[in-house]
């Protein structure tokens, strides 16, 4: 089977057994503090199995995108020296929200496999909980066992600890023991010599688990304590890699076709054959998995980028880059080339990937290319600390500055010192790496209490649309410490006015009061697994009674502002710039407004008037909104709404239009454009590869520019005389400057050249080399002529010039002529660097002009006597 019928089959087999087949959600979490992406099927049901929120039907069926790249699951660093980890991949599941359980779920895994696969029962072994004597003090999983003994033969049920067959997504939430299955696939011969259940879970490349049953019954909760969660559920996951691998009859995940036309693809660009070369094959396979996730990364929204999810992201497309510099001998990019051949594989069944072909392809190609230059860097670097070395091990400090401050991987770091007889400090870069995560861990450490129950009310309604004032009741809240925020309470309410941070929109502020008058400020308000929680300092004394929730109208009516400029600006994008323009970010604030979107050239002053111009035209216009809530998702985009990548929507949405402009948008805005006021773009600039950034003002905040424009205006005319025309006043000011400028530059050339000739008279001669150490009078630049000047004349010279511009600063200038550097070792570099600490700085340059700058004149005395000791 080919692998789209294949993943077809599945979703098939489970939707005739009445499942809802549902798209695969974005890989990269919005509204889960504990999750940095998606890695595993269960993870875009958390809301469900925690019961915040309720399915739209109790049995689903999909294949979810996961990643596998950070935190408790983590397995990049295996993918490509083994044939069955992947950083994404896909998990082939099928679900039961209260619904069915054990039963159901072993009866219909069993038939799929071994009735419509067809795969031979005689490879087949599963495993159930063996229980644990530890703080849960669970049972072993008999149900389950009994279950199986109806389906294979008992010697082939194996029993398994916690940390095989008890299912845990992360440090808290849902949880349960499971029955893995796993199959045999290697030779009659190799069956003979060792019985396959002494292999399970024993990492074999040819005896792996290929599904996984979660029998979901157990919430973890922040104190590490189990307990029942209101409905047991079914949470099953089958990786779509290994079952192909399985039912194409190979020994390995990467020779299905799932990735052998990737393979081939990069065999063809690179010249490399794969097969022949064990190191280069690790390559091939790492290449070939890593662009997978990166491409499917930039579909769902998250770019490379310096931080959080984006610098995984990032990470993982350099990781594929080395791997091809160092192994393939690839100096250019062409990772980005491999998009069209996993468009073409996966884009029927992930149209994500097809709608933004040419966008992921440009954001990988500007990627590459970025990280090439850096690493061109940091071999000149590298060449440097080896050339500087006293000794043939590299210290891990000067490894770890190249991997910190430059990117410059350590493992090439180490490639590159054995292949010119050096050695790497392992030891010492280790700890210097472990430091930093030190210093990170804690400066984001944080711990946090379980929820305390005050009122059984899981469903929590929003009202803050219409009215900025309720009356609640607090439901729950829970106390957290974090070492950067200190204390914090978490209130969950029955129902909220208050907006929780969403859609790049920041969370409410506000406050909360009873009837005796007691406030508590409100001071953000966050989702988390569709649960809307309020922070603030403080408790309030009494609560069980209920409490006004006031939202902060000002602030609530500044962000709003803001928000529908977003949805202006976006408009206005596309009309001036093109469609291809789509948003990829935003933040809205009460302050200001930022905008993210998909472009590759920098705007012009014309097109930034233009833009600015057609959004204050849809303000001047005064267009009233038009919002329709529980619209379903397909008469919505059937409307014109646009839909943003990466955001995950329900079956119906709510639709925010003014005019033309219609976009799919939980946030809130005005009830007119009119009450925007004015727009104004700050600033335009390049945030990653092919993304633009726009922050801008509206109302109050445009108000204040102009005010403050005025006054600095005012103040200019008063410095020009009062002058009706200051910009005529400026313009001629700027003529007489340069004017000036061009004579200084004058008198300047004429005292250098004035200056050689005293200089060329008190030149020493020293070992057959004429040499100067003196001070001057003269600026860098004129130094700098000066000395070239004075090599004109001899092929000997070494000239050390120091100058001191200002009360704090020195510089110094080293010439040596190139005969000197090339024949006799003389290093203008090293002699600058070395004579630089004297006047507390530093520099460099090339082995017959460098320059250094420092903070200490009063050390420029002791340079020109030191200067002499090079000649001796």
């Amino acid at each position: 089977m080919k692998s789209q019928d294949i993943r077809a089959t599945f979703l098939n087999f489970f939707k005739e057994k009445a499942h809802l087949v549902v798209p695969s959600a974005p890989m990269v979490t919005k509204d889960d503090p504990t999750l940095m992406f998606v890695n595993s099927g269960m993870a875009p049901f958390k809301e469900y199995f925690l019961g915040n929120a309720n399915p739209k039907k109790n049995r689903i069926t999909d294949s979810q995108k996961c990643l596998r790249v950070s935190g408790k699951h983590n397995d990049l660093e295996e993918v490509g020296y083994d044939t069955y980890h992947h950083t994404l991949f896909e998990m082939l599941g099928n679900w039961s929200f209260g619904d069915y359980f054990k039963k159901e779920a072993i009866a219909w895994a069993w038939e799929l496999l071994t009735e419509v696969y067809k795969i031979d029962k005689d490879i087949l072994y599963v495993t159930v909980f063996e229980g644990s004597t530890d703080d849960d003090n669970l049972k072993m999983d008999t149900e389950a066992f009994d279950i199986w003994k109806q389906y294979i033969d008992e010697d082939r049920i194996l029993t398994g600890n916690k940390k095989d067959n008890f299912w845990e997504m992360g440090e808290q939430g849902p949880c349960g023991p499971c029955s893995e299955i796993h199959v045999d696939i290697r030779s009659a011969e190799e069956k003979a010599k060792i019985d396959g259940k002494t292999l399970i879970n024993k990492d074999h490349p040819q005896v792996v688990e290929i599904w996984n049953l979660v029998f979901m019954q157990f919430n973890r909760k922040a104190n590490g304590k189990l307990e029942d969660l209101p409905n047991k559920h079914i949470d099953t996951g089958m990786g779509f890699e290994r079952l192909c691998m399985v039912l194409q009859n190979v020994q390995s995940n990467y020779d299905t076709d799932v990735f052998i036309p990737m393979i081939e693809k990069i065999s063809k660009i690179t010249n490399v054959k794969y097969g022949l070369d064990k190191q280069q094959d690790i390559a091939i396979r790492v290449i070939s998995d890593h662009v997978r996730a990166v491409a499917f990364s930039i579909a769902d929204g998250q770019l490379p980028s310096n931080n959080g999810a984006g610098y995984v992201i990032r990470r993982i497309l350099r990781r594929a880059i080395r791997y091809g510099f160092t192994f393939l001998n690839t100096k250019e990019a062409f990772i980005y080339k491999l998009v069209s051949t996993l468009s073409e594989q996966m884009g029927s069944a992930f149209p994500e990937l097809k709608a933004q072909q040419s966008f992921i392809e440009n954001v990988i190609r500007e990627e590459e290319n970025s990280f090439l230059r850096t690493l061109d860097k940091g071999l000149l670097l590298l060449d440097k600390i080896i050339e500087e070395s006293a000794t043939k091990e590299i210290s891990g400090n000067s490894a770890f500055e190249l991997y910190d401050t430059f990117g410059f991987p350590v493992d090439l770091t180490a490639l590159i010192l054995s292949e010119k007889g050096f050695t790497l400090d392992e030891k010492g870069f280790n700890e210097e790496l472990q430091k930093q995560k030190n210093r990170s861990r804690a400066a984001s450490e944080t711990s946090t209490e379980d929820w305390t129950v005050l009122l059984d009310d899981s469903l929590e309604e929003f009202v803050g649309y219409d009215e900025l004032e309720a009356t609640v009741k607090i439901t729950r809240y829970r106390k957290v410490t974090s070492k950067k925020e200190g204390e914090m309470y978490q209130l969950v309410f029955n129902l909220t006015p208050f907006y929780a941070e969403g859609g790049g929109q920041v969370g409410d502020k506000g406050i909360l009061e009873n009837s005796q008058g007691e406030i508590v400020q409100i001071l953000d308000t966050k989702k988390e697994n569709n649960v809307i929680i309020h922070f603030s300092k403080e408790l309030p004394t009494h609560l069980n009674n209920s409490f006004k929730a006031i939202v902060n109208k000002k602030h609530r009516q500044k962000v709003t502002c803001n928000h529908t400029a977003t949805h202006l600006l976006h408009e206005a994008l596309r009309s001036v710039l093109g469609t291809h323009v789509t948003q990829k970010g935003s933040a809205v604030s009460a302050k200001s407004l930022r905008f993210d979107f998909s472009h590759f050239s920098k705007l012009t002053t014309e097109e930034i008037v233009a833009v600015e111009d057609f959004v204050n035209k849809r303000i001047e216009a005064q267009i009233p909104l038009e919002e329709n809530r529980n619209i379903p998702m397909e008469k919505a985009i059937e409307n014109g709404a646009m839909a943003l990548f990466g955001e995950k929507y329900g079956d119906t949405v709510r639709t925010i239009k003014f005019g033309k402009s219609i976009e799919l948008c939980g946030g809130t805005h005005v009830q007119n454009t009119g009450n925007i006021w004015q727009f104004k773009i700050n600033s335009e600039s390049a945030v990653a590869a092919g993304i633009r950034r726009i922050e801008a003002i509206t109302n109050n905040a445009v108000k204040e520019v102009f005010t403050k424009n005025e006054h600095t205006l005012v103040a200019i005319k008063n410095l020009l005389n009062n002058s009706k025309e200051p910009l005529k006043a400026v313009l001629k000011l700027q003529e007489e400057n340069a004017n000036l400028q061009n004579q200084i530059t004058i008198l300047l050339k004429e005292k250098a050249q004035n200056l050689s000739g005293e200089i060329n008279k008190q030149l020493q001669e020293i070992n057959g080399v004429k040499f100067i150490a003196k001070k001057v009078d003269l600026d860098a630049n004129g130094i700098k002529n000066l000395a070239f000047e004075i090599g004109k004349e001899h092929n000997n010279a070494f000239l050390l010039f120091a100058s001191s511009p200002a009360k704090d600063k020195a510089i110094l200038t080293c010439y040596i002529s190139k005969e000197l550097a090339n024949n006799r070792g003389y290093d203008a570099g090293k002699v600058v660097r070395e004579l630089g600490k004297f006047i507390h700085g530093g520099g460099g340059g090339q082995n017959f002009f460098a320059t250094a700058g420092g903070k200490n004149p009063d050390g420029i005395a002791k340079v020109l006597e030191k200067a002499k000791d090079y000649l001796m």
